[in-house]
């Protein structure tokens, strides 16, 4: 069974009623982390322009946000993708909810809306992104979610 097929089947299982750990994990770590992105690579090291862009959006801000690389396990994305029904990476949330790419980061940045939506939000403690990794890492054998602080 190559990969694709093992996502199917794990889909496939969620959707006839077993439990679907990984989302529960994702979700999990959306709701415990005021700021979270999910973007291909770490801060450090983006591996595409719009998550590179993106963290640039948001270290300009100055402020804290966990992250979690999706390229770390495919299941990541395509469980993210069906959470939020947002096709592309990287994706933002705030405050638990999605606020969206690349595109829409950088426009919000460029007209103050996110300087002003992470001032409100921003301020709370990313300080359960450790409890976050651990839930994701048990779900799935890897360690996506850490915090980045700007």
């Amino acid at each position: 069974m190559n990969s694709a097929q093992a996502n199917a089947a794990s889909t496939d299982v969620a959707a006839a009623g077993q439990p679907n750990v990984l989302r529960d994990q994702i979700s999990e770590a959306i709701a415990a982390n005021e700021v979270i992105l999910f973007m291909k690579g770490t801060p450090e090291a983006p591996a595409c322009g719009f998550s590179a862009r993106t963290v640039a959006s948001l270290e300009a801000v100055g402020t804290p946000f966990a992250s979690v690389d999706v390229l770390a396990d495919p299941r990541i994305r395509q469980e993210l993708t069906a959470l939020s029904s947002w096709p592309t990476i990287p994706q933002l949330f705030v405050g638990g909810e999605l606020v969206g790419g690349c595109d829409i980061v950088t426009e919000m940045l460029d007209s103050g809306e996110l300087a002003e939506l992470l001032g409100e939000q921003g301020a709370a403690d990313c300080s359960d992104a450790q409890a976050s990794q651990d839930n994701v890492a048990q779900a799935s054998g890897f360690t996506p979610v850490e915090n980045h602080l700007s």
